[in-house]
């Protein structure tokens, strides 16, 4: 008898069905609810912008730096931080943070349900934030936003929480393409953050969102890139040095900007008073920093462009950097609603600008662009992501091999010194544990066969009821089930110890054999070579710990499978992580006793 598992022709790559071109299609629709939203947040922080520092009700460009508020303005932060208190504490606290850990915790938490209070609080509270001056970017609430459109959308629909997920994800990707128009980066932020998977139901779908958000962005005659940048550097084993020294240096920035974070969240956790309050204390410390340094004020993508075009002198990206860094560290520990991406960019950047001086020479504005990338990619720890979004902010791909370097060795440094990255660090405190490691399961790998009791005791089907319980109380009895099998071989079913006192409790006779009771009964087998991510399924749905394991032709028993052998199969893996050997045998790290003995 032949059985799907049995024809490798119906093993596959992948689980995917066709349904995955309905998801898709729903995409398309938060695609374009997501692009509208995004640029719905971008003239609303324009015009919250100039009613806060110019008393205008108008979305024409002006700058805050011009503000004829003069040291008045270090109320604004104040009175913005104000109505974001009062927001989330009436509203939703859900509105609190930069987005992004909060869209991470609705996917593994919450089922990727996400309510309307957010899809219209967050853009609002963000814009408040960074219209009055607040250090943020627009891409974290947009992430949120559009995350919620989609999952709102999907709520509405008959899907399954998988694919949920997906169109959250989906509308965080839209959300992020229209802010910058780096569809590409916002596909990878979507494997490297949000998906917490790699398989085709859920990265197509999210392509076909950025990709049309991108084309629609287009249409509307968005700018892209949004920083155009046409320099480079010479190749070579100097540039490389300098290439991996400016990345480590981005990772300890990133670790530093990280520590400050959460130092002043713990900061405001501390104080006698409602953390609606926070905010405004905040909002109070990037006022004076505005005084000190109005550059550091809003989403600053000008600061952005003149550190690409070289136009950044030392002291004032060091002024920009250490002011941007204190004020943005304060204002998100204490609560407020902003994002981290375009802040990182800006921080990194100046750092970059500063040691532009002491490094390799090259065109003005590269290495105050791969500072960018690896302070972003390390303190997010996404260096795929931050890649590929400088890449497409600039346009430039000739930055390719020198902007993965750096972002590489951030990230190398951010993964050896911190247990946690500034979006895993706030999940973390509220008391769950993130691992963002992909692995292929290694049970989809093993084979029954491959752990199965080989030698296998069992009892015939002539055994009486009687027999049966003298066998398994009997002090020689090494384990709590047995299969049992009759004249040919063929198994019948498994007896333990609630099974026959379930028979004599419902009155059957002491000499009533083990074939009679087992008569008709459904018997759930194991292959050998059956892969265990579905014995284990069959162990669940059985509720069972042990399963019989039979040939497929004829049915014969071959072997005993249970829960103990799949532990097995985790502590292999472990060991493959532990023990080190070289190919003459030296330097070879042997296995302790204890490891062995744990293995067991």
């Amino acid at each position: 008898m032949k059985t799907p598992h049995s024809n490798p022709e119906h093993l596959r790559d992948f689980t995917t069905d066709a349904r995955m071109l309905l998801v898709a299609a729903i995409a398309v629709v938060v695609a374009t609810a997501g692009l509208f939203a995004g640029i719905a947040l971008l003239k609303l922080i324009r015009l919250a912008t100039n009613i806060a520092y110019f008393g205008q009700f108008t979305l024409a460009d002006l700058k805050l730096q011009d503000t004829p508020h003069g040291l008045a303005a270090v109320i604004v932060p104040v009175i913005g931080a104000l109505i974001i208190g009062l927001m989330a504490r009436f509203g939703s606290e859900k509105i609190r943070g930069h987005g992004i850990p909060e869209a991470i915790e609705a996917i593994l938490l919450g089922r990727s349900k996400l309510d309307a209070k957010v899809a219209i609080l967050k853009p609002l509270s963000s814009a408040i934030s960074i219209g009055s001056g607040g250090p943020f970017g627009a891409e974290g609430p947009i992430i949120m936003t559009g995350g919620a459109i989609g999952s709102l959308i999907a709520q509405m629909l008959p899907v399954s929480d998988n694919e949920r997920k997906t169109l959250l994800v989906a509308g965080a990707a839209a959300g992020m393409t229209t802010v910058f128009g780096t569809p590409i980066a916002a596909i990878m932020l979507a494997v490297e953050l949000l998906l917490f998977e790699w398989t085709p139901r859920s990265f197509i779908p999210v392509a076909v969102a950025a990709i049309i958000a991108e084309v629609e962005r287009t249409m509307l005659h968005l700018p892209g890139p949004i920083f155009p940048f046409q320099g480079g550097m010479e190749v070579s084993f100097v540039g490389l040095a300098g290439w991996v020294a400016i990345g480590v240096c981005a990772g300890l920035l990133s670790g530093l900007l990280t520590q400050m974070v959460y130092a002043c969240e713990d900061g405001f956790q501390k104080l006698p008073i409602h953390w609606m309050w926070w905010p405004m204390l905040g909002g109070l410390v990037v006022g004076i920093g505005g005084l000190i340094e109005p550059q550091a004020l809003g989403v600053g993508y000008d600061n952005i462009a003149n550190m690409l075009d070289g136009r950044t002198v030392a002291t004032a990206a060091l002024l920009l950097l250490v002011v941007k860094a204190i004020i943005w560290s304060v204002a998100l520990g204490s609560g407020t609603s902003g994002g981290v991406l375009a802040p990182l960019l800006i921080m990194g950047g100046a750092m970059g600008a500063v040691l532009a001086g002491v490094l390799p020479a090259a065109d003005p504005g590269f290495w105050a662009l791969l500072a960018m990338a690896a302070t972003m990619g390390g303190t997010m720890r996404a260096p795929l992501t931050a890649t590929f979004f400088a890449v497409e902010l600039t346009g430039n791909t000739h930055m390719l091999v020198p902007l993965i370097t750096a972002c590489a060795a951030a990230h190398a440094v951010t993964v050896l010194l911190m247990k946690r990255s500034i979006l895993t660090e706030k999940i973390a405190r509220r008391g769950h544990h993130l691992v963002r490691e992909y692995r292929v399961d290694p049970f989809a790998l093993t084979r029954v066969r491959e752990v199965m009791t080989s030698e296998v005791e069992s009892v015939p089907a002539t055994m009486t009821l009687h027999g049966a319980a003298a066998f398994l109380t009997a002090p020689e009895t090494r384990h709590p089930s047995f299969p049992v099998v009759d004249e040919n071989g063929h198994v019948l079913g498994l007896i333990d110890p609630p099974a026959i006192l379930r028979w004599r409790r419902a009155g059957t006779h002491r000499t009533t054999t083990l074939g009679e009771l087992l008569a008709g009964s459904k018997v759930t087998l194991a292959y050998p070579d059956e892969y265990l991510e579905g014995l284990s399924d069959k162990l669940l749905m059985a509720n069972v710990s042990h399963l019989p394991v039979v040939t497929r032709e004829g049915l014969l028993l071959v072997g005993y499978v249970g829960w103990k052998d799949l532990m097995r199969v985790r502590s292999r893996k472990q060991a493959e992580e532990r023990e080190r050997s070289t190919l003459l045998g030296f330097g070879t790290r042997r296995r302790k006793k204890e490891d062995v003995v744990g293995s067991l």
